[in-house]
């Protein structure tokens, strides 16, 4: 734990300890909410087969995952730590066009 506590910045083990709650919390939280959103949208078990299904509901809950990342994070004080764990995710996944871009001062 030392480690993780030292490659990220962390201060306290109740910081650590609420930063893995988060991550446990937002992890079941995309899988579950996944479901109902692909229903929502017609796609069932049903509607269509295993092979369709399943890769969609994977491809799914990664951008439920950053949302839901990003706004537990918020709810246990720990946005700040998030936001940057969010930003540098979506850069190593070549999607750091979404991020807002810094303006330069002039």
């Amino acid at each position: 734990m030392a480690s993780f506590k030292e490659r990220w910045n962390i201060k306290s083990n109740w910081q650590l300890f609420v930063i893995i709650l988060v991550f446990a919390i937002t992890g079941s939280s995309a899988a579950y909410l996944s479901k109902p959103i692909l229903l929502a949208i017609g796609i069932s078990k049903d509607s269509v087969s295993a092979w369709e299904y399943y890769p969609l509901y994977m491809l799914l809950i990664f951008p439920v995952y950053q949302v839901l990342l990003v706004a537990y994070g918020f709810i246990f004080g720990q946005f700040t730590f998030f936001w940057a764990f969010e930003k540098k995710m979506l850069k190593s996944c070549g999607l750091g066009f979404l991020l807002p871009k810094k303006e330069n001062p002039k």
